[in-house]
C-alpha cells in the first residue's frame, strides 16, 4: 500500500483556505516543505510612492518558507486590469432618450461611454397640431436608469417634451434624470415692477412636479444657470445638479500658444460673481455699465488689458450688444487679442452675424475666438465652421453627470 501523508491539522487547513485566493495568483510562488506545522506570519509593507510589499511566512521549526512576489510590474498590471474591470462592471447603465434638436449631442454623449445607450421617441402630431407621441419598447426600460436630453429652445417645443418627461418616470424605471443644458427662462428671474411675471420660477415649479420614479425624485442636470438664486426656485421633488462649462474653457485656453498671456474679462459684476472662483488663477478685468446722459456705456472698473490676450466670459449671449461694447473698450485700452466665451449661445434673429473674425492685429474689429458650448443645438448648426466660432461640447460633462 502506498504511503500517505498525514492529514493536515484543522488550524492549518483554515489558514490555507484564507490565503488560497492570495496564493493562487500567477505572479506568486509558494515554497512549502513542511506540512506538519501550522504557524503563519503575514506582512504587508507599504511606503510612500512605493507599491506594497507583501509576504507570507510558513514557519517549520527554524526554517521559514516564504510566499514571495516574482514580478512587481506584472502584479501591478494585474491590479490595474482588475481595477479597470471593476470600473466597467460598476458603471451605471443609462438609457438616454432625446428630442429632435438634441440628437447630435445625444450621439456625442453616448460615444463617451459604453454604459450609455440611446433610445428614440416617435415625435408625431395630430392633424390639429397637438403632439402624437410614442415611446417604443416601454416595457424594456422597466427597472432601468433612464435619462432625457431636452432642449427648450422655444415655447413651441416645450409642451411635447414635457409630456415625455412626465411619462418616462411612470414606466417603472429605476431612476430618472432630466438633462436640460440650458435653462431658458433664467433671465426672467426677478421682478422690477408690480405685475412682472418671473417665468424662471414658473418653469422651475413645472419641473419640480415631474412624477417620482421607483428610485425617488428626478435629477436635473443643467449648466451655468443665469442667476445663482434661481437654484432655490426648485421644490423638494427634484434634485438639481448645477454644472458649469468653465472647465471646458480652461482646458481650451491651456492649448493656446499664448496661454501664459491670458487675462479674463467680465462684462459686469454679475458675471464676475458667477465665475471668478473658477478662474481666479488668471489675471482679471472687470467691466461695468455707467449711464452718461441718455447713454449707457461700458467702462473698465478694474484690471489692465494692455498687451494681453483678453477673454470675455459670461454665461450667455443674446443680441451681443454688451459683448461688443466690452470688446471695444478692451481694444481701446491696449488688448493685443480679444476672444469671448459663453456657455449658452442663444443669438436670436441670427445675431451671431454681428461678430467678425480677427485674423490678427485688429482686436477692435473682431474676435480671435468665440467659444460656445452645444447647449443650444440650433445655434450650433448655424455657426459650425464659421470663424471666430468654436464649439466646446458638453458631451463628456453630461456623460459624467449621468454616472452620479
Amino acid at each position: 500500500m502506498a504511503a500517505t501523508s498525514p492529514p493536515l491539522p484543522s488550524s492549518f487547513q483554515n489558514r490555507k483556505n484564507i490565503f488560497s485566493n492570495f496564493a493562487s495568483f500567477k505572479p506568486f510562488s509558494i515554497l512549502l516543505n513542511d506540512k506538519k506545522s501550522s504557524r503563519f506570519r503575514c506582512q504587508n509593507k507599504s511606503f510612500e510612492n512605493q507599491p506594497p510589499n507583501s509576504s507570507l511566512e510558513f514557519l517549520s521549526g527554524t526554517e521559514p518558507v516564504h510566499l514571495i512576489r516574482n514580478s512587481t510590474s506584472s502584479s501591478m498590471s494585474m491590479a490595474a486590469a482588475s481595477a479597470s474591470d471593476s470600473a466597467i462592471k460598476t458603471a451605471k447603465k443609462v438609457f438616454l432618450f432625446y428630442c429632435a434638436e438634441t440628437k447630435a449631442l445625444a450621439e456625442r454623449i453616448a460615444a463617451e461611454s459604453d454604459a450609455i445607450k440611446l433610445r428614440s421617441i416617435h415625435w408625431r402630431t395630430f392633424e390639429d397640431g397637438f403632439p402624437n407621441l410614442f415611446i417604443p419598447n416601454a416595457h424594456g426600460i422597466r427597472g432601468q436608469n433612464v435619462a432625457f436630453l431636452a432642449s427648450f429652445s422655444s415655447p413651441a417645443v416645450i409642451f411635447e417634451q414635457l409630456s415625455v418627461i412626465y411619462a418616462l418616470p411612470k414606466l417603472f424605471v429605476s431612476s430618472f434624470t432630466l438633462v436640460l443644458p440650458f435653462f431658458p427662462t433664467g433671465t426672467s428671474g426677478r421682478m422690477e415692477d408690480e405685475g412682472d411675471v418671473a417665468t424662471a420660477f414658473t418653469l422651475a415649479r413645472i419641473l419640480s412636479h415631474i412624477p417620482t420614479s421607483r428610485g425617488g425624485p428626478t435629477s436635473l442636470v443643467t449648466f451655468d444657470i443665469h442667476a445663482l438664486q434661481e437654484r432655490f426656485y426648485f421644490g423638494d421633488n427634484i434634485l438639481p445638479c448645477f454644472e458649469s462649462g468653465i472647465p471646458l474653457l480652461k482646458n481650451r485656453l491651456q492649448q493656446l500658444p499664448d496661454s501664459d498671456n491670458i487675462s479674463i474679462a467680465f462684462p459686469d459684476d454679475g458675471a464676475w460673481k458667477r465665475f471668478y472662483k473658477q478662474l481666479q488663477h488668471f489675471p482679471m478685468i472687470v467691466c461695468n455699465k455707467v449711464r452718461i446722459g441718455n447713454q449707457r456705456i461700458v467702462r473698465i472698473k478694474e484690471g489692465d488689458a494692455a498687451g494681453r490676450h483678453v477673454v470675455i466670459v459670461d454665461d450667455l449671449v443674446q443680441s451681443g450688444g454688451t459683448l461688443i461694447e466690452c470688446q471695444r473698450v478692451l481694444a481701446a485700452n491696449g488688448a493685443a487679442k480679444i476672444s469671448a466665451y459663453v456657455t449658452h449661445g442663444i443669438f436670436p434673429n441670427r445675431s451671431w452675424q454681428r461678430f467678425e473674425h480677427d485674423n490678427g492685429g485688429h482686436p477692435e474689429k473682431g474676435l480671435t475666438y468665440f467659444w460656445i458650448t452645444d447647449s443650444c443645438p440650433l445655434t450650433v448648426k448655424e455657426v459650425m465652421s464659421k470663424p471666430p466660432f468654436e464649439i466646446l461640447s458638453l458631451a463628456g460633462s453630461i456623460a459624467a453627470a449621468l454616472q452620479i
